[in-house]
């Protein structure tokens, strides 16, 4: 018995690997979409994973930490924000 495959769609589905229940904690914007200042999510539009494990889209985050009443802390535990990864700039 020989099976030809005359045809074949390919379908693919991506997300980004967060722990804060798929949204960002400052937009509230899912984090397979886009912050507010982004028009497509991927790579332009980045996460950003703190020490705290709290996960936002990278724009929000640098939005959020340039506002003097922030104190350069997590929005969502208030302890000092620094990221997970040392390849993630700020």
């Amino acid at each position: 018995m020989k099976v030809v495959i005359k045809e074949w769609n390919a379908v693919a589905l991506w997300q980004w690997n967060a722990t804060d229940d798929e949204v960002c904690g400052i937009c509230r914007v899912a984090f397979d979409g886009t912050c507010p200042a982004c028009k497509y999510p991927g790579d332009g539009c980045p996460l950003i994973t703190g020490t705290c494990n709290h996960s936002f889209h990278m724009h929000c985050l640098v939005k959020w930490l340039d506002l003097e009443s922030s104190r350069g802390l997590c929005p969502m535990c208030r302890q000092p924000f620094s990221s997970k990864s040392h390849d993630q700039p700020l």
